[in-house]
């Protein structure tokens, strides 16, 4: 299925008709989401067959025979140490295939020894890093960032750190800095704007020093972030005005809020009387701000926290005061 783009468009009609007429039978394996990476007209004539990670029993039983086979190639018998068995299977996430390799790997390095025997230190140090599914470009990639901005957004430290881990064993440093980044902004948001530069720092710090060491104020922030209170209503907000935005909702900019030099020298003639808040007592005023064609219209509601609801009230005083 990889190949077929490929093929001229004749080709690949040719190829079609005969796969509808049940003369070929194809079956394809790829790593990657078919839905993404497979032609739509190919998807639409095939059956899908999505494989999941094997269980780490049915993985352990796997690697008790391969160590049984390999000793009956070497001619006499493997002892493991109490464990290796099933810190091979956890360690290979699933993956039969690796977890044969790991075996394998470590034989070969015992197979010189007298009475071969493979410890849980030369299991870790063979193993290393084979649970980690990851590919920067796929579906392993957008999965772990999703989990890890939901898991923040959810106020679970835990589990954020547990998917912070994954990202940085992968060595994907920048992915991280970038959602700790963007869950501050999208999720702390306006309950606690000081977060903000707070995780900056701690960004340019991991990003400054690298890895491993970039681990310590990445996890302060992941915490941080994790335990903050919540509100998404500055991304809620500025989300509904792209809205009427994209949807050609605009109009003409107030005549008060235009740039003074807009008409030259017929400023004075024209006159833009626009009203300078800071002359005024509170430093506010009534005055139209938005097009007309969008008079009344509300993008920005207060969270329930106490940092937007402090300055819902201040601004509910203010403009009670000027009315009556």
């Amino acid at each position: 299925l990889d190949e077929i783009q490929y093929f001229n468009k004749k080709q690949q009609q040719t190829l079609l008709e005969f796969i509808e007429n049940g003369s070929i039978t194809l079956i394809a394996s790829t790593t990657e989401n078919p839905y993404f990476y497979v032609y739509n007209a190919i998807l639409s004539r095939s059956t899908v067959f999505e494989f999941k990670p094997v269980e780490k029993e049915e993985v352990a039983r796997a690697v008790d025979r391969a160590f049984r086979i390999l000793s009956e190639d070497l001619g006499e018998e493997i002892r493991l140490e109490d464990g290796v068995t099933s810190y091979i299977a956890s360690a290979c996430g699933g993956d039969v295939r690796k977890a044969m390799n790991a075996a394998e790997l470590c034989t070969a390095a015992v197979r010189s020894e007298d009475e071969p025997r493979i410890t849980m230190e030369l299991a870790e140090q063979l193993t290393q890093r084979s649970a980690m599914r990851y590919d920067r470009d796929g579906d392993a990639h957008y999965d772990i960032l999703s989990a890890f901005q939901k898991s923040m957004r959810g106020s679970d430290p835990d589990a954020a750190l547990h998917y912070l881990a994954r990202l940085l064993e992968a060595g994907d440093l920048a992915s991280a800095c970038r959602r700790l980044m963007v869950c501050a902004c999208e999720d702390v948001g306006l309950a606690w704007p000081q977060i903000i530069p707070i995780v900056k720092a701690a960004v340019d710090a991991a990003m400054m020093v690298g890895l491993p060491e970039a681990r310590i104020p990445l996890a302060d922030a992941v915490i941080l972030t994790a335990t903050a209170p919540k509100s998404n209503s500055g991304e809620s907000a500025i989300d509904a005005a792209m809205c009427d935005v994209k949807a050609g909702k605009l109009g003409v900019i107030p005549r008060t809020l235009q740039n003074v030099h807009y008409d030259g020298s017929d400023v004075a003639k024209k006159g833009q009387f626009y009203r300078y808040p800071h002359d005024y007592p509170d430093h506010w005023l009534d005055q139209q701000y938005l097009p007309d064609a969008l008079l009344g219209a509300s993008y920005y509601h207060y969270g329930d926290n106490k940092n937007e609801q402090a300055f819902k009230a201040y601004w509910e005083n203010i403009k009670r005061k000027h009315s009556s």
